[in-house]
């Protein structure tokens, strides 16, 4: 589950109601919860979110700074925040990755960080984002992909399965793009029997039915839309027929 914009909430009502998306995410079987203290208030409302049931969650989130002393003022803040280990940190949009990597490798040496990961959203910068890959200094990558972002598929895609690399999808609705003016509800007939009721739920099978991709963290301020959310999540898994006919849904 995302939390950019969502969970960047600064009333009691709001943070309420942040409370239910994460109940029922858990209640759903939803395990992964991303963040970035690019997000505002995000990290701080995720972690109060979670409150007691910390421990059944895998908290990923992000250093944001060019500065690397920032950058360790903001992991020792979540740390703090987040019960003192942290699931995935990641180099958010790849900022002064070769300052932070260091840091973070030396955090994760004493137990406070499980992995390490870079994040980027931009194909200008896919190619950078490989150097990361080939270091083999990252066990993670989040990168955009939805049947009219696929980029990633020339050459992320293909390198992160070779190097055995985890992959967090971003962006599986094109930030909302693809559900401002979906397809016809009647259209969804053909994935009836993968459990798929929604147009959510079809663009977020249709990400993970790639074998080398791991999580979709789509973002909601709903608790029924979580829950439809990770209907999603469970097989059967789209072959490439009804991939292939999702995409053409889109492409409109």
């Amino acid at each position: 589950m995302g939390t950019w914009r969502t969970f960047d909430v600064h009333s009691a009502v709001a943070e309420a109601n942040a409370r239910a998306v994460v109940d029922a995410a858990l209640d759903s079987g939803v395990r992964v919860f991303d963040s970035s203290p690019m997000y505002g208030e995000a990290e701080r409302v995720l972690a109060d979110a979670l409150g007691t049931r910390r421990s059944d969650a895998l908290v990923a989130t992000k250093v944001w700074t060019t500065s690397v002393a920032d950058g360790l003022r903001q992991v020792q803040k979540a740390l703090h925040r987040f019960g003192g280990r942290l699931d995935l940190y990641q180099i958010h949009n790849l900022v002064n990755w070769r300052g932070h990597l260091p840091e973070l490798e030396r955090i994760r040496d004493t137990g406070a960080i499980a992995a390490i990961g870079a994040t980027h959203y931009s194909p200008s910068a896919f190619g950078e984002l490989t150097q990361v890959m080939t270091s083999g200094r990252i066990t993670a990558i989040q990168i955009p992909y939805n049947p009219l972002e696929r980029e990633v598929e020339r050459i992320v895609l293909p390198l992160a399965s070779d190097l055995g690399l985890g992959v967090v999808v971003m962006r599986p609705f094109g930030e909302g793009h693809l559900l401002r003016t979906p397809p016809p509800a009647s259209a969804l007939g053909p994935l009836s029997a993968f459990g798929v009721r929604t147009w959510a739920q079809a663009l977020l099978k249709w990400s993970l039915s790639d074998p080398r991709c791991h999580v979709v963290i789509p973002a909601t301020s709903h608790p029924e839309r979580m829950r439809e959310n990770a209907e999603a999540g469970r097989p059967p898994w789209f072959g490439p027929d009804e991939r292939r006919y999702v995409t053409s849904q889109f492409q409109r």
